[in-house]
C-alpha cells in the first residue's frame, strides 16, 4: 500500500480526506491493436499517489477500441460519439479527468510508444514542487525509427516553439506529459489539429512552470496518424504556433508586422525625396504613391495591434473568472462527495 502523501500546494488542492489521485488519461481513436498493451504497461501503484485511476477517451472509434479497454482494466472509458480529433479529444479527456477528482493527470499515447514506468519520473519534478507541468523527452537523436529529414524538422520546430514559449523544452511535440490539478485547470485548446505545441505555448504565457525530464520509448507500432506528410504538418505547425503566439502577444506580433511596413514606407519615402530634391528627373510619382499605402497599412496594422491587444486583456479576464468557476465547481463537488460521479461532454 502506498503510504498518505501531502503534496506540495502547487499542486492546487487534493481530493477529499487528503488523498492524492493520480489519472493516466488516453485519448483513442482505433487503436484496438495497441491499446491492450499500452494499458497492461501502466503501474497501478505509484510510489507519491494514493491512488492510480486509467481513462481512456473513445473518439469515435470504429474498431473495437471501447471493448479493449473494457477487457484490459480501464477505468474510466467515455466516448464523444464521433471523431474530433487529437486536440479535442485531448482537452475532453483533461475535464473528465478533472471531474473524477485528480490531483495529478498524466496523458500518453494508445499506440505503447512510451514505457509506462516513466510516469513516476514524469510526476517526480512536481511531487518535488520544482514543476507544474512535465515533458517527457523522447532525445529525438537516439530514435531510429524517424528519418534525418523528421529529425531536423521536429529539432527547427521545438525551437521555434521555445522562443514563442519562452521555455526549455527540447522535444515540445511528446505525448507524454503530466500535470497538477491547477496547470490542467488554465489549459485550453483552441486547435483541432494538436495539441502539444498550444498547450505548452499557453503555459509558457501564463506562468505554469514547466520542465522536462528524459523518457523510454518503444519502435513504431502504425504509422502516425497526425503527420500526413512532412510538408502538411509543418505548415498545419507554423499556423498553430504562429495563431496561439499572436493570441497572447498580438501587440508584438501586429507591431512587427506594422513596423516593417512602415520602415519600407518611409524608405521608400527617402528616396523619392532624394531624388525630388536634386531635381534629376521628373518621375517617381509612383514610389510616392507606393510610400503612402506602405505606411496607411503599417498604421492601420498598429492600430489592429492595439485593438487585438485590449481583446487579449479582455480575454485574459474571461479566461480567470472561468478558472474561477471551474475552481468552485470541483470544490463543491468534492465537498459534497459527488467527484467523480457525473461527467458532462464538454460543448
Amino acid at each position: 500500500m502506498c503510504s498518505k502523501v501531502e503534496p506540495p500546494s502547487h499542486l492546487g488542492g487534493t481530493s477529499r480526506r487528503g488523498k492524492m489521485k493520480l489519472i493516466v488519461q488516453i485519448p483513442c481513436f482505433n487503436e484496438e491493436q495497441t491499446l491492450g498493451e499500452t494499458l497492461r504497461d501502466i503501474p497501478r501503484r505509484v510510489p507519491g499517489v494514493n491512488t492510480v485511476e486509467v481513462l481512456v477517451l473513445d473518439d469515435g472509434s470504429t474498431d473495437r477500441t471501447v471493448e479493449v479497454a473494457k477487457e484490459s482494466g480501464a477505468d474510466h472509458i467515455i466516448s464523444l460519439g464521433q471523431h474530433e480529433g487529437l486536440a479535442r479529444a485531448f482537452m475532453a479527456a483533461i475535464d473528465a479527468s478533472l471531474r473524477l477528482g485528480a490531483d495529478l493527470i498524466v496523458n500518453t499515447d494508445a499506440d505503447n510508444q512510451y514505457d509506462g514506468r516513466d510516469i513516476q519520473t514524469l510526476i517526480t519534478p512536481i511531487l518535488e514542487g520544482r514543476a507544474e507541468m512535465v515533458i517527457g523527452d523522447r532525445q529525438i537523436d537516439a530514435l531510429d525509427h524517424f528519418s534525418p529529414i523528421k529529425k531536423v524538422l521536429q529539432k527547427v520546430g521545438s525551437w521555434v516553439v521555445r522562443q514563442a514559449s519562452n521555455t526549455d523544452i527540447p522535444d515540445t511535440t511528446s505525448g507524454f506529459r503530466a500535470y497538477t490539478k491547477r496547470a490542467a485547470l488554465r489549459l485550453t485548446v483552441f486547435s483541432d489539429f494538436t495539441y502539444t505545441l498550444e498547450t505548452l505555448i499557453q503555459a509558457g504565457h501564463k506562468g505554469i512552470q514547466v520542465t522536462h525530464v528524459p523518457v523510454r520509448t518503444r519502435a513504431n507500432t502504425r504509422p502516425s496518424r497526425l503527420i500526413k506528410s512532412n510538408w502538411n504538418y509543418l505548415t498545419r505547425s507554423i499556423a498553430t504556433i504562429v495563431r496561439v503566439y499572436a493570441m497572447y502577444r498580438p501587440l508584438a506580433v501586429f507591431s512587427l508586422i506594422g513596423g516593417v511596413l512602415l520602415l519600407g514606407g518611409f524608405a521608400i519615402s527617402a528616396r523619392f525625396l532624394y531624388y525630388y530634391l536634386q531635381a534629376a528627373s521628373g518621375g517617381k510619382v509612383q514610389s510616392l504613391i507606393l510610400s503612402a499605402v506602405l505606411i496607411l497599412l503599417g498604421f492601420q496594422i498598429l492600430m489592429i495591434g492595439l485593438l487585438s491587444d485590449l481583446v487579449s486583456a479582455n480575454r485574459r479576464l474571461m479566461e480567470d473568472i472561468l478558472l474561477r468557476l471551474k475552481w468552485l465547481s470541483l470544490s463543491a463537488k468534492d465537498d459534497s462527495g459527488q467527484a467523480g460521479h457525473r461527467w458532462e461532454e464538454p460543448r
